[in-house]
């Protein structure tokens, strides 16, 4: 345990100095290779890799090689499989929208830093069973945003409960969630957005890049 608790603390003291985590579902794996290296270039050192498209685990493997400074993590990891795979591809942590027991079990035995998602009192001292301290909150916006933060984690403040909102999360009210003590970074689902890779508007992303740098580095 002790081993896990080291890993995620480190993991969530290098995600606290980036505060955006780009949220990213790429097809190709060089598409995702040239947006992480468009993050690495322009100073923004993380990644969320989602296991929404079958190009992720190499993604994940090939950026592990090429960029060791980005802090690369697996995203939509929903089953103990996915898990496995990301971490031996070379992931430093993992995302879930929700809370599965038995994957957060899997996580915590292989030491393997991991952030399950939640909305509710319930499901936050279920996952704190566990001894996860670091956790998603999905959707961010949709299930009552910067309040019901504020609000949820208020009883386990002395817990030290930290989070991770995700889900319409935007340039226009990113500085609200990153004013509370208890959010470290937030889900960046507005960088590298999967039309504008697909369509190769790589410009457009260079400069959505540098903008939430310029947010980040303000907040």
């Amino acid at each position: 345990m002790s081993n896990f608790h080291e890993k995620t603390e480190a993991v969530v003291e290098a995600l606290g100095k980036v505060k955006v985590v780009p949220v990213l579902a790429i097809e190709k794996v060089e598409d995702g290779i040239k947006m992480c290296q468009i993050l690495d270039e322009c100073g923004l050192k993380a990644a969320e890799i989602t296991f929404r498209t079958k190009a992720a685990e190499g993604i994940i493997k090939e950026a592990a090689k090429q960029f060791p400074e980005l802090v690369l993590g697996a995203g939509t990891v929903l089953n103990v499989e996915d898990l496995h795979k990301a971490f031996d591809a070379g992931a430093q942590f993992a995302v879930a929208p929700g809370f599965n027991p038995v994957v957060v079990e899997e996580a915590v035995k292989n030491a393997y830093p991991f952030f399950p998602g939640f909305c509710t009192p319930s499901e936050l001292e279920q996952i704190m069973q566990f001894g996860i301290r670091m956790v998603k909150f999905f959707p961010a916006e949709a299930a009552g945003g910067v309040k019901m933060i504020s609000n949820v984690t208020a009883p386990y403040k002395h817990l030290g409960v930290k989070v991770m909102p995700t889900g319409g999360v935007k340039p226009e009210n990113f500085g609200d969630y990153l004013s509370l003590p208890q959010v470290v970074c937030s889900g960046g689902t507005w960088v590298g957005k999967a039309d504008d890779i697909n369509s190769g508007s790589w410009d457009k992303i260079r400069s959505i890049v540098k903008d939430a740098v310029l947010l980040a580095s303000k907040n």
